[in-house]
Order: structure tokens, then sequence, then C-alpha cells
């Protein structure tokens, strides 16, 4: 029998890549990255783009960045502020240990993080009288993991297009990103995290130069 592929192929969930869309009802898979919103000021919001996130000094779930998979939810927010005064964010989150908060007095509603896990998720309808709403919500321990990527909802055009311009501006200052290093690997065409280069190595079949994070590899010589 011929052999007519040599190599691998991946089959991907879709948490490794940037950007996932995941239902409000959905749970974040550890280790995920996950497009969510997160509702501020008008002036706030010029801060955040300027400086990145900082951690609330509480809330329902304590410490961190609230986030959420639910537009609506977010554009809530700043509560007690004039919906004409609101920006929502869209956010690349990555949420890497996830704990799953669904009652009322949970014992890790505010202990979560020493506990080990670097994000909260109260899934939506789940009963908890803190969130009135229904409404999916998340709180994310280090604000390095949340990243502005996009305006989803501005009072008017023109704030709209003074804060892209922000970030667009923002995203081009050299060593500036979140987290996330400007280099992206020559093999697997992903970004690298935390400044770390991607493993490589040889292929033990045709000796070519791989990544460890590629999804698929074909030998040139037996494909």
């Amino acid at each position: 029998m011929s052999v007519q592929f040599s190599g691998w192929e991946v089959v991907d969930d879709g948490a490794s890549f940037p950007g996932v869309e995941l239902g409000v009802s959905q749970k974040p898979q550890n280790q995920g990255v996950y497009n969510m919103y997160h509702g501020t000021s008008v002036a706030s919001a010029r801060l955040i783009i300027a400086n990145g996130f900082k951690q609330s000094s509480g809330g329902m779930l304590g410490k961190g960045v609230y986030v959420s998979r639910d537009k609506k939810k977010a554009a809530n927010y700043p509560s007690m502020s004039n919906p004409s005064d609101r920006v929502v964010f869209k956010v690349r989150v990555r949420v890497g240990r996830v704990k799953r908060i669904d009652k009322d007095n949970h014992p890790m509603q505010k202990t979560w993080h020493a506990n080990g896990y670097n994000t909260a998720w109260v899934p939506p309808n789940c009963g908890m009288k803190a969130v009135p709403s229904g409404l999916e919500e998340d709180c994310v321990f280090d604000p390095k993991r949340v990243e502005v990527v996009g305006i989803a909802k501005a009072p008017n055009a023109t704030i709209q297009t003074e804060l892209q311009q922000l970030i667009a501006k923002r995203s081009k200052t050299p060593g500036r990103g979140d987290g996330d290093a400007l280099d992206v690997c020559s093999l697997c065409k992903r970004k690298t995290q935390q400044g770390s280069a991607h493993v490589k190595q040889r292929c033990w079949s045709c000796g070519q130069n791989i990544c460890i994070l590629m999804s698929k590899h074909v030998c040139p010589a037996k494909s």
C-alpha cells in the first residue's frame, strides 16, 4: 500500500486562535482566547486605550477587569452614568483557567484567583440575586489578559471615529500590545505570547523546519 500523506493535521475547536466568538451560555475553555465586551465612560475609554486596563477595586467577583460576551450587558455600564457617556469596547481576552460561579455566596466568589484561577465566569440565567439582569459576566484578574481591539458602540460617530483612531495609533506604537509581542512566528504565522519564541524543530521524516503550533504539516517529498 502506497503512502499518500506524511505529516499531520489538527482539527482545532477554535480556542487556541484569537478572536473566537463564543455563545453566552458556553463556558470559556481553559486557555482560550475570546472576543468579549467592556462598558466604560468616554473619558475612561481614552485612558484605557492609552494605558491599558486596570483592576477594579472590587465588585461582585472581587478585583479584576469585568467583561461580558453579551454586548447588552456591557452597554449598561457604567451603571449610574448617562447613556450618552457610555462606550462599549470590543476586547480580546485570554481567559486562562476559568472558575464557574453560579450561585450567591459561592465559596470562591471572591477568592477564585487565590485558588489558581485567572477568570471567574457567571453563566446567564443562573439565578444569582447579585446578577438581576441574568446576563453573562466574566471577571479577569490580570488586566494584561484583556486587549482593546475595537469600538462596538459609542455615543456618536465623532467619538467612535476618535476612539478608533486612538486604537489604530496605539497598535502602531513599538513595544505596545497588552502582553502580546510584536513578533510573528515565521512558520505558523501566529503572534508569539509575552515575547516567548515558538519551539521549532525538524520533521523526523522530511527534515523540514516546523513549529510545534502548526496545525498542519505535509512532507513535500511524500505529499
